[in-house]
This record gives C-alpha cells, structure tokens and sequence, in this order.
C-alpha cells in the first residue's frame, strides 16, 4: 500500500484522513507493506494516526525510483491530479516491462484528495461540484493547495453512475502508452460490473484491472462475508 503525501500543507482540511487510516489499519491486518511517500512538508503537518509505516521514502513528486514488484496495489493520499498520478506512472511502467501477469491497482477513494481539475466544465454535474468546493473553500486563504475534496466526496456530487465511471477513467494514468495490446484493461467501481476499457485476444489475456472502492471499511466488510 502506497500512501502519498498525508500531510495538511496539501490536505488543509483532512478529507482523506479518516479514509487513510483506516487503509492503513486494513493493510497491517493482512500483513499489506505499507509505504509513506514523504515530500520536505515539516513533519508536525502530517496527519496519519499510524507515524510507523513499514517504509518512509522520500519522493518530492510522487516519482518512485524503487522496484514494486507486487503485482496488486492499494493506493491512497494524493494529490490525484499530480503526485499519487506520478507515483502511478512509474510504477505501471516497472509492471509493463516485466513478464505478463493480472495486475489490479485498487483505490481507496475516501482516502484520496484531489483538486477536481479534470471535472470537465461541459459536463452535467459541473456547476453542483464548484458550488460544493466554493463551500468547503470559503473563508479559506487562496492558493492551490487548499481547495482540496477527497475521491469519493467527488463520486457523491457526480452521483450517476455512468458518470462516476467516465470521470475515472479520465482521472487514471495513461495505461494506453505503457502498456502493449496484449494486456486487456478493465475499469471497476466498488461491486459493479467491471468496464473493459480495452480487450485483448485470448481466453485468459493479462488484466491490468483498476478498481476504485469507496474506503477500505467496504473491503473489510467485504472479507468478512461467506465467499470472500
């Protein structure tokens, strides 16, 4: 489990806070690596209730210059658009040179922030997004760094379903240059069917799966049914 940059200097407001440690409580149940991405924000700004990961690394961008050879993948922290997008980046070009094999990166979406900068302005839910950042924005000072929503605060202003499922596969890293047609990619949101985004040939192609879930709670639900 990846958790990119926790810290308030980004996430003024902590919307991915609770969402963060309860991913990190769900990865040291199960024994998941949990590794902090740490940028040179002073350290009285981080947030995350759990201070002892398995790893701290320094990564100003979210650019990963260590192997990550699991071929499944939690994520969470941000920022979506920029630094939690590179780390993506560089992990899924290590997985495309490697030999074919399923690979899911799963995101926790309440415990991932995001600036909302690819809401397309042409798009239905548009205007109901700006109200609710102008909402929780106000009377806050101006900058980049402090209007922020986490994932799934975004997922309930879109609402529809159908929507919710383009707007992330706008937000996903660029999977179409990295990896060959070889690979079929789907898109899953929580327990709805998956999306195939691009279908390869073969019975059992390699899946390069990206599943976003609403927070690791569901998943620990999720394990605790018959059948799973």
């Amino acid at each position: 489990m990846f958790v990119v940059h926790p810290t308030s200097t980004h996430d003024a407001r902590f919307s991915a806070k609770r969402g963060i440690d309860e991913a990190v409580r769900f990865a040291k149940g199960r024994k998941i690596p949990v590794i902090y991405l740490q940028d040179d924000t002073p350290a009285q700004f981080y947030f995350t209730e759990d201070c002892n990961p398995d790893y701290w690394v320094f990564s100003q961008g979210g650019e990963i210059s260590f192997e990550v050879p699991s071929s499944h993948l939690y994520i969470v922290g941000g920022h979506l658009e920029l630094c939690l997008s590179a780390a993506l980046h560089d992990i899924l070009y290590q997985w495309a040179k490697r030999a074919p094999r399923n690979l899911t990166v799963t995101y926790l979406m309440d415990g991932i922030y995001s600036n909302g900068k690819l809401v397309d302005p042409a798009e239905p839910f548009y205007e109901d997004f700006v109200k609710f950042m102008n909402v929780v924005s106000y009377g806050r000072p101006g900058g980049e760094h402090w209007p922020k929503l986490s994932l799934l605060e975004t997922m309930g202003v879109i609402v529809r379903e159908d929507h919710e499922m383009a707007y992330l596969t706008q937000v996903l890293p660029r999977w179409d240059t990295t990896f060959q047609k070889s690979y079929r990619v789907e898109l899953q949101l929580n327990d709805s069917v998956k999306k195939v985004l691009r279908s390869a040939i073969g019975w059992h192609p390699p899946t390069l799966l990206f599943h976003f879930v609403d927070s690791a709670l569901n998943l620990s639900n999720m394990a605790s049914q018959p059948g799973h």
